[in-house]
């Protein structure tokens, strides 16, 4: 088990990645999501209000980082708009999910219950990331899903009350970044070329 600390490399890990996210958006090798990037930094941030309130302590702060990061990249993307991804009916309907499960977890009294409530409405909002990284992984950056999910993992390492309220974003962080992650390597390997999207140059 890490120093409680150790949650602030996660932190930073995961906001490094974002800043390369939102610098790829910028220079054009990275196209993100609207529906998930918004919403990556909605609920983060709002569970770290909710951690604040349940005393969670220090393995809030990579909640924090997880929200404030996505915000980046959504500004980034507002600014340059060129690099956005048109959203479908695919996406809408993740974005009606995400933010159904998002006015549950908001409702809710019970901590438990809340953070799976939340956790359904990130994974929601990261389907159409899935699938557009599934058709076009080169407009992923993999660099940030590597980082956000060594910062989850080092957090994970820290933890040292097993309520749910404390581990269980994190660990679905963690997940997350190794499904996206890992689809985004694989399919890279599988094309061999550049898809669609920009060349992938981090």
């Amino acid at each position: 088990m890490l120093d409680p600390h150790w949650v602030l490399l996660g932190a930073v890990l995961g906001l490094a990645g974002s800043v390369r996210y939102a610098f790829a958006t910028v220079r054009g090798t990275a196209r993100p999501n609207l529906v998930t990037w918004s919403l990556w930094a909605a609920v983060p941030l709002i569970g770290f209000f909710a951690q604040l309130n349940a005393g969670v302590g220090l393995p809030a702060v990579q909640t924090l980082a997880a929200g404030a990061g996505p915000a980046a990249v959504v500004t980034c993307g507002l600014l340059t708009r060129r690099n956005l991804v048109r959203l479908g009916r695919f996406d809408v309907v993740c974005a009606a999910v995400a933010a159904a499960a998002l006015v549950v977890w908001l409702v809710l009294d019970q901590a438990p219950l809340a953070v799976v409530c939340a956790v359904v409405a990130d994974a929601a909002a990261a389907l159409p990331t899935l699938a557009k990284a599934w058709r076009d992984p080169y407009s992923e950056n993999l660099l940030f899903y590597v980082l956000v999910g060594i910062g989850a993992a080092v957090t994970l390492m820290t933890i040292t009350s097993w309520a749910p309220e404390s581990w269980a974003f994190a660990a679905y962080v963690f997940s997350m970044c190794a499904v996206l992650g890992g689809t985004v390597f694989t399919r890279r390997r599988v094309l061999r070329q550049p898809g669609p999207g920009p060349v992938f140059q981090g």
